[in-house]
């Protein structure tokens, strides 16, 4: 009798795991006369609307890193769009392009802004999302921007950055902030500074939002990317893929949402 349960809920696990089938397609939207190329990645075995979630991409632009962010919250059951910040889904070769594309977008908030919006009002009209419960993640130049969403009020149940900038000539204001806030860190990123961290703490307590700030000993600057050491080695940067930060901070973002949603 035992064997034949073992069995049976073998097959009921097999069943579940041939029947789960994350789809991921190539979206185009506008935001004004801007061409944006997004990737929209959800389970269409799953039944129902679920939370949706934005993914920003790093300051490298919309790449297959940011893809394969999408398909993992696909994965959890997430309907997640990986956004264009840059428009006609542009990619950066080289750090000076990077820095140049993403200073255009993250020096112009009223821009960034339009842009998010364009994505979020994107996600918010798929069929598989419950336009009421929408999130967004970011890495890098993502993390600064969503962090920078959350201060301009846009609506949304939470916001997770991962290795962002911290900094803002932006502040938050006492009530204007509706999601909650998880920030993780590389304590060894030198992009961060300590200070930045003590600012952005008194920032987030001033203006009442709930957030976290976790700090990964001994992480670099894009510690959850497994390409980061081969950009480190090409352009002789500070960076490194952490494999234990990656997983920690991943399993928190996943119970971050269970909470917020």
């Amino acid at each position: 009798m035992k064997t034949k349960l073992i069995l049976i809920f073998s097959l009921l696990a097999f069943n579940v795991a041939v029947n789960a089938a994350v789809v991921g397609k190539d979206v185009e939207y506008r935001q004004g006369e801007t061409l944006l190329k997004g990737y929209l990645a959800y389970d269409d075995a799953l039944q129902g609307k679920r939370p949706g979630i934005l993914v920003v991409h790093e300051w490298w632009g919309h790449n297959d890193y940011a893809r394969k962010r999408a398909r993992m919250l696909a994965g959890l059951g997430y309907t997640a769009l990986a956004v264009d910040m840059y428009g006609d889904g542009k990619r950066a070769e080289h750090p000076k392009d990077a820095k140049t594309f993403s200073s255009a977008v993250g020096g112009n908030l009223e821009l960034a802004k339009s842009r998010f919006i364009a994505a979020l009002d994107l996600l918010h009209k798929h069929a598989s999302v419950d336009a009421k419960h929408t999130a967004a993640i970011g890495y890098c130049f993502g993390g600064g921007i969503v962090l920078q969403m959350a201060r301009l009020g846009v609506d949304l149940d939470g916001v997770v950055s991962f290795h962002g900038s911290l900094k803002t000539g932006n502040p938050a204001v006492k009530g204007q902030v509706k999601p909650r806030v998880l920030v993780h860190n590389g304590a060894d990123d030198p992009f961060v500074k300590a200070e930045d961290i003590v600012n952005f703490e008194k920032e987030m307590k001033a203006a009442g939002v709930q957030y976290e700030l976790i700090n990964h000993p001994g992480a670099k600057h894009s510690f959850t990317s497994p390409a980061a050491d081969g950009y480190a080695k090409k352009f002789n940067m500070p960076l490194a893929y952490d494999p234990v930060a990656d997983k920690k901070s991943w399993q928190s973002m996943q119970d971050f949402f269970k909470q917020i949603f």
